[in-house]
Order: C-alpha cells, then sequence, then structure tokens
C-alpha cells in the first residue's frame, strides 16, 4: 500500500487528454437560470466516467472484485456561467501523480472560454476503505 500526503496539486507536464460533450438542460440550472454550482462536479464526474470506460476498465467488475475510485481532493473555480441549452465540453487532462494517486486538470468550456476549472486527485481503495494502486490502465494512459 503507497500512503497519500497531502501535496501541492500544481505540475507542469500533462500526460494525457480527454474531450467529453454536453449540454446544459434546464434541470441543470437554478432560480436564476445559470448552472448551479454543484452541477460543474457532476459534469467532470461524467468526464471521468466516460474516460475510464475508453480506457477499457469496467468499473461494475472493479467493484465486484473490492475496489472502487474516490475523490480524495477537488480545487474549484467557477470563473464564468454557463447558461440553459450551452452546448459545453469537458477537458481532462492527465497530471504527473503516482502508483496510487491519479491528478487531473478538467475544464468545463464553452468553446474556448473556460467557465470551470479544477484539479482533481482520484485514488483507488477496497470496500473497507485501504488505498490500493491504480489499475494498469490507467498508469499506462499517464505515461
Amino acid at each position: 500500500m503507497t500512503p497519500i500526503h497531502d501535496q501541492p496539486q500544481t505540475a507542469t507536464r500533462a500526460v494525457a487528454t480527454h474531450r467529453f460533450d454536453l449540454r446544459v438542460y434546464y434541470e441543470d440550472t437554478d432560480l436564476a437560470g445559470i448552472v448551479y454550482y454543484a452541477n460543474y462536479l457532476k459534469f467532470i464526474e461524467r468526464a471521468r466516467s466516460e474516460w475510464v470506460r475508453e480506457l477499457g476498465i469496467d468499473q461494475t467488475r472493479m467493484k465486484a472484485e473490492g475496489q472502487v475510485f474516490a475523490v480524495r481532493r477537488v480545487e474549484a473555480d467557477y470563473l464564468s456561467p454557463a447558461r440553459y441549452d450551452d452546448v459545453l465540453h469537458v477537458e481532462t487532462v492527465m497530471l504527473p501523480g503516482s502508483g496510487a494517486r491519479l491528478v487531473m486538470q478538467q475544464d468545463v468550456k464553452r468553446g474556448d472560454m473556460v467557465l470551470f476549472s479544477a484539479v482533481v486527485t482520484i485514488i483507488c481503495m477496497t470496500s473497507d476503505g485501504t488505498v490500493v494502486r491504480l489499475p494498469a490502465a490507467i498508469r499506462q494512459a499517464g505515461r
């Protein structure tokens, strides 16, 4: 088991990129007609799930085998609002991590404009909460 320690989440080299497209629906907005702040976390979660699926990792099988992914840390900046019917995309860029920690920069964009930006740290753990090494497909994607 590799221990997780708090470290600055900045990095200088990106190692892989993924894009996920989405549209803002009425259910994503608040009373002011803009995307409710917590929904950006849902958007970036969907993007990570699709990226993992594209790597060939079956999270249902992982869970049956006693391992799951968990978000350990999120640093988020809300830069500009998205609104109903906007077409957005999430760009996910892997940053240097470790065998037990995956660090990603995730930006929600409308065109070239960044609306929301987050650095997310993901770990893999067993059903009893023990941190374990990330699946090989994810470690290899970062090389």
